[in-house]
């Protein structure tokens, strides 16, 4: 029986090690969800239809969404508009011409897709979880322009969540990335957090204005000490930050780390108060607030970009989160 019980006992914990990771990632058809904490926290979508990967939703630490649900769910509050904004994404709007960012198939212009290659990795863990999966930038024909590898690394805390992007593109063919502000790594937040004033306030394609409900009660923030889409938009700082509250009273806000070694680094920030904001270093001239420079960037066949980001869900304020002090033990992680 002791026999047994030696032999026996490795493939057990083995077994039952997944189910007491705090940090559990599963594979299914379309997607693979990750659960923190035993609670979902988000799923990356990787399906046949979908034109660019995206990670949707994502929850703070206490279960509150803080994205945007439309075009993927039905809910009352949310404004209609940028249907293509879907969770957490990484796409550009130009490269070689094709739209990479905007290109579901209700989109006009020439669009590319940015297809699954193939799932290399998952782990799940009792402090952190692994996705890596590689993907192919193809365009209307099938033929690839970019590879990329995405490493995307999940962390359990009891109060914040945090996710770690590690992507790495790589040009098959020669690969331009225009100047646009359509773009790169960014994500559409939850209409409580869009601004009350935005300074551009999209409609929907039927020509409809945001609700009126819930309340609009957000704040763009930057390490610049800036505030609001007219300030931030198309400047450079290492972070940008979505916050405010919920119709509950919960506050909450979502940020986006750029940490040195980047290309281009501080990033330029594509800030709208509507509710989207992206780290874009490729959209100078665009942004508007540069007309002297050109932000597109040519790849030769075999060059790389590596790109790396820090998304962090936190309780309160900017301020509040210390987001400097967060941003800077993440900058020295990078050393």
């Amino acid at each position: 029986m002791k026999a047994f019980m030696k032999l026996a006992l490795p493939g057990l914990v083995a077994l039952t090690c997944p189910l007491f990771a705090q940090v559990k990632i599963t594979q299914l058809k379309d997607r693979i969800n990750v659960d923190i904490d035993g609670k979902p926290f988000t799923a990356l979508f990787i399906g046949s239809d979908v034109v660019k990967p995206y990670l949707w939703p994502l929850r703070a630490a206490s279960g509150t969404q803080v994205t945007r649900q439309f075009p993927l769910e039905d809910a009352p509050g949310d404004s209609k508009d940028h249907p293509h904004h879907r969770g957490l994404a990484f796409g550009h709007a130009d490269l070689n011409g094709l739209n990479y960012w905007a290109n579901e198939a209700f989109n006009p212009g020439r669009k590319g897709k940015i297809v699954l290659d193939k799932v290399e990795r998952i782990d799940s863990g009792s402090k952190t979880g692994l996705i890596k999966a590689s993907f192919n930038w193809v365009d209307g024909a099938g033929a690839p322009l970019l590879a990329d590898t995405r490493s995307i690394t999940f962390y359990s805390n009891p109060g914040v969540r945090m996710v770690d992007f590690d992507i790495v593109v790589r040009a098959i063919v020669t690969a331009k990335f225009g100047d646009t502000h359509e773009g790169s790594f960014g994500v559409r937040v939850a209409p409580w957090l869009e601004e009350p004033d935005p300074e551009y306030l999209p409609k929907a394609a039927g020509g409809e204005t945001r609700p009126k409900e819930p309340k609009r009660t957000g704040l763009i923030s930057s390490s610049e000490g800036r505030k609001k889409e007219a300030e931030v938009r198309g400047t450079r700082a290492n972070w940008a930050d979505y916050s405010g509250e919920t119709p509950l009273g919960e506050k909450l806000g979502i940020a986006i780390f750029d940490p040195p070694g980047n290309p281009r680094h501080p990033t330029y920030w594509h800030t709208r108060g509507y509710g989207m904001f992206a780290a874009n270093i490729f959209g100078v001239k665009d942004l508007g607030k540069n007309q002297t420079e050109d932000g597109s960037m040519t790849l030769k066949p075999g060059e790389e970009l590596r790109f790396r980001y820090r998304v962090v869900i936190h309780p309160g304020s900017a301020a509040e989160a210390q987001m400097d002090k967060m941003y800077a033990d993440y900058a020295a992680s990078m050393r």
